[in-house]
């Protein structure tokens, strides 16, 4: 029986990141044609996509006490439920009800989030929650991998941004039946018991010892503020790295980097989505294996690195000069046709020059071809960058990704765990959504070089504080992680200290020197 339901258990879980997944990544070519569609300036475009995050934003400051209260089982119901009215919405053709559409989505994928990660943390034993955890964000890569995938098949069909919108329904009610299948003692995250008994008692006569509220998360007691510190660390450089502007403007980023027409720039996603789905399963096997701080560590490395020659690299790039809100550029598609929404003004099928590129000019009354005079080595310069921005993703893929929400479902203690996962993803989703809302603009006035210089050196300070500060929790049990950080005995470098360290017979603990853990 405990072998079913921890199945079932990852499954829901797994659906669970797909959604959340495909509603970050299919926004990236359905605005393509809404902004087409309905003549969406800069800032109704950014609109649009932070609607989904102050969604988020707000289901993080209610959902930690929703999970701690009513269970994680239900959470994930309701998230359900949430996710197919938002999907419906999505289906009317104004942009009031896609703002409210996305709103409502963004409220069921935070809700989820935190759910079906504490939910299968508290399932599995030590040797494998890195493994299952992960699948959340395995399943988020999938998703984007699927959303990216829509976005090419469907960008030629009218009102094809309905269908790509639409089909979030399939995998919500997958999930929602097969959480109605998990036996009801799971509701509170207690399964344990099916696997591991003694861990289970021995943690909850841990916390009996201890009450914690929200205000906990603040003080010193229990080393509660260092690790509130390093949760907060792990959601805000994960989202000042860049990241979602990369989910949710591949397709311009891509268009200003060289790549000439929509069909190309949209392609290119789908490149993304697969590098992301590999990295993100090579992180499962060996989250496990390698541990936490390595994988983070390292994969913020490589991200400094690439983005940094990013950011050198597009300063070559023939539209880096050209932003994406003071200029706009006609879009070919793959029939030839395009759409140039300026406004009030709409041309179609305009005629368009050899590299089915056209400029507006600036006092709108005419058309101008935009002068290009593509060479080898700009190509080869256009290539090097999309390299680049694929190893970012495997980067961030092998490391923020699934690290983060990893060891957000390990450093907290169990009766405030929800709670403390609301506050970090409140960060989180205010992070993100002053990212994503902002991205467009800092674009127009640094480009794509100063924009991309930027998350490159965020990410170099990023591996620097993980370094000093994140603990290693892998091969321990939750209960051993608390002990552990209650008593400030995570130590990395060689400095004169004790640390506690299982001894075989599981519950057992002796000191050691830092030289022997290291």
């Amino acid at each position: 029986m405990g072998c079913s339901v921890l199945l079932l258990a990852s499954t829901v879980s797994s659906l669970g990141g797909l959604l959340f997944g495909y509603e970050l990544g299919i926004i990236s070519g359905g605005l393509l044609q809404l902004k087409t569609q309905f003549r969406l300036t800069c800032i109704q475009q950014e609109a649009l996509v932070s609607s989904l995050l102050i969604g988020g934003l707000l289901s993080s400051l209610v959902g930690g006490g929703l999970i701690d209260r009513y269970g994680r089982r239900k959470s994930i119901l309701l998230s359900n439920v949430l996710m197919l009215t938002g999907s419906l919405i999505l289906l009317i053709s104004s942009y009031p009800t896609l703002l409210c559409g996305r709103f409502t989505v963004g409220v069921s994928m935070c809700l989820s989030s935190m759910s079906c990660c504490i939910f299968v943390s508290e399932l599995v034993t030590p040797e494998r929650r890195g493994f299952l955890v992960t699948l959340y964000e395995a399943g988020i890569t999938v998703g984007i991998l699927v959303a990216y995938t829509m976005n090419y098949i469907l960008f030629d069909l009218k009102m094809g941004w309905k269908w790509m919108f639409g089909l979030a329904v399939v995998p919500a009610m997958i999930q929602m039946v097969s959480i109605c299948f998990l036996p009801s003692n799971t509701d509170r995250g207690i399964c344990q018991d099916l696997i591991t008994s003694m861990d289970t008692q021995e943690e909850g006569d841990s916390n009996k010892r201890t009450e914690y509220d929200i205000m906990s998360l603040f003080q010193q007691k229990d080393n509660m503020r260092s690790r509130s510190i390093v949760g907060l660390g792990l959601v805000l450089f994960q989202q000042f790295t860049g990241q979602p502007s990369v989910l949710f403007y591949a397709s311009t980023i891509f268009h200003s980097a060289g790549f000439q027409n929509a069909d190309s720039a949209v392609l290119a996603t789908v490149g993304i989505g697969l590098v992301k789905v590999v990295a993100t399963f090579t992180s499962m096997f060996f989250s496990d294996r390698v541990g936490r701080r390595p994988l983070l560590i390292s994969g913020c490395c490589v991200m400094a690195l690439c983005l940094t020659t990013i950011g050198l690299l597009s300063g070559q790039s023939l539209k880096d000069t050209q932003g994406p809100c003071n200029t706009e550029h006609a879009i070919g598609n793959r029939t030839g046709q395009s759409h140039f929404p300026f406004g009030n003004q709409t041309l179609l099928n305009a005629t368009l020059d050899e590299n089915n590129i056209l400029q507006y000019s600036s006092d709108r009354k005419t058309l101008k071809p935009l002068e290009l005079s593509p060479s080898a080595h700009q190509n080869v310069v256009n290539w090097i960058i999309l390299v680049c921005m694929m190893t970012v993703v495997a980067a961030y893929s092998i490391g923020f990704g699934p690290m983060t929400w990893l060891l957000l479902s390990e450093i907290f203690p169990a009766p405030v765990r929800g709670r403390a996962f609301a506050l970090t993803s409140c960060f989180n989703w205010s992070a993100h959504l002053l990212v994503a809302f902002t991205f467009l603009d800092v674009f127009n006035a640094a480009g794509l070089g100063g924009t991309f210089l930027m998350y490159g050196a965020t990410s170099l300070v990023a591996s620097v504080f993980f370094y000093f500060l994140l603990p290693e929790t892998k091969g321990k049990t939750l209960d051993e992680i608390d002990k552990e950080l209650r008593m400030n005995r995570f130590h990395h470098h060689a400095v004169c200290c004790t640390f506690i360290r299982p001894t075989p017979s599981r519950h057992r603990y002796q000191r050691v020197s830092c030289q022997q853990s290291i």
